[in-house]
């Protein structure tokens, strides 16, 4: 997963765990993403809505980059989201 998350979200995770990023996505306790449900995109970002999560991605010049994992929706306000660049 660590190659799949765009920079700032990397350097972030680790950041706040104090660890490798492997280390790092494991103390996290991400959900488990499942299926694909939906994918929105929106210029150089989309929203994928799996069967047990919500991830943020940016286009990046080496492809699609996660910026955000662990997302839940909050009614009337933005998603909360477990992991995120800043």
């Amino acid at each position: 997963m660590c190659a799949s998350l765009a920079p700032d979200t990397r350097s972030e995770l680790m950041d706040s765990e104090k660890t490798s990023c492997a280390g790092a996505v494991t103390a996290e306790e991400l959900p488990p993403g499942g299926s694909v449900r939906t994918v929105d995109v929106y210029g150089r970002q989309a929203r994928v809505v799996l069967a047990s999560d919500t991830l943020f991605l940016s286009q990046f010049p080496g492809g699609w980059k996660i910026v955000a994992a662990g997302c839940t929706p909050q009614p009337g306000r933005p998603y909360q989201c477990t992991v995120k660049g800043g």
